[in-house]
């Protein structure tokens, strides 16, 4: 297993940072060599996969996620989002949480992420890269405009 948590602060209201760190196409475009499909397509909900493609060329790999839990925030109540990995090569899950602070907001994102057939000595080099991709992606999901 090779767990991480990334935190970030940022000035978007808990609903605006929702909306952002949840828009799976545009999480898509801050990870490298991923394109990202949802079925059905948006609004999200229970139920809804979301298919990660990562891929150089033909050689590549698909990391198929089904929400488990969907709790936007409402009012000064967090936001919760839960995925479940069911692919074959990666497995875990993911969990993302907004919750209002003051005039903005706290992004927790959480992620058990394990390949299959990885020997765990290859734990820490995930779960650094995992810290590194995502921990980008956050960035510039929070940041974009």
């Amino acid at each position: 297993m090779a767990p991480f948590r990334l935190q970030r602060r940022s000035p978007l209201s808990a609903g605006q940072a929702w909306q952002r760190v949840t828009d799976w196409q545009r999480q898509g475009r801050q990870v490298p060599l991923t394109r990202i499909t949802v079925t059905p397509p948006p609004p999200s909900r229970v139920g809804t996969m979301v298919v990660a493609r990562t891929a150089l060329g033909r050689a590549g790999f698909d990391d198929p996620m089904e929400i488990v839990l969907w709790e936007p925030p409402d009012g000064g109540r967090p936001g919760r989002c839960r995925l479940e990995k069911r692919g074959r090569a990666v497995l875990g899950w993911a969990e993302i949480e907004v919750v209002p602070d003051g005039d903005g907001s706290v992004v927790r994102w959480c992620e058990d992420l394990r390949v299959r057939h990885l020997p765990g000595l290859l734990d820490g080099p995930t779960r650094w890269s995992g810290r590194l991709v995502f921990g980008r992606a956050l960035r510039r999901l929070l940041a974009d405009g």
